[in-house]
């Protein structure tokens, strides 16, 4: 492929390209600043969550998305689970909930949602698609 016909391939086919050659679900709009300005990259983010492709998650977080089985609203491959990988993706390290940890050793019949997730460290972000966030709680000391 030579430099011209690089060139005459748009920015939203090489954004495109690079979201399917990725392995993970969740993407920085700073993975694609090589590409071109910070306009144009938002500009053609901005029209693969109207298509359907990806889902705004955050400020700067975008998800691969795929049609739901229920509604018409496209949903993240993993669910809840691609939230977290956003946090981990923004470099936050999240840890199980006390709900979890209570439902894992059978000290409650209450099965968590996973809305709720462990943090050791303030988190500022809203992150979430839908409607549906991920709540924040401290997380406890390690044991030692």
């Amino acid at each position: 492929m030579s430099y011209c016909d690089s060139m005459k391939e748009t920015l939203e086919a090489r954004i495109a390209q690079r979201i399917d050659r990725k392995r993970g679900d969740v993407f920085l709009r700073a993975d694609f600043a090589d590409l071109g300005g910070y306009d144009q990259v938002g500009r053609v983010l901005r029209q693969l969550v109207r298509a359907g492709k990806l889902l705004k998650v955050g400020f700067g977080l975008y998800a691969r998305a795929v049609p739901a089985r229920l509604g018409t609203r496209p949903v993240p491959p993993k669910g809840l689970t691609t939230l977290r990988e956003a946090l981990e993706r923004v470099g936050i390290r999240t840890y199980p909930s006390r709900a979890l940890e209570d439902y894992n050793a059978g000290r409650t019949t209450q099965v968590p949602t996973g809305r709720v997730v462990a943090v050791r460290r303030r988190v500022r972000r809203k992150i979430g698609y839908n409607g549906i966030s991920l709540s924040f709680e401290r997380a406890r000391p390690a044991a030692r």
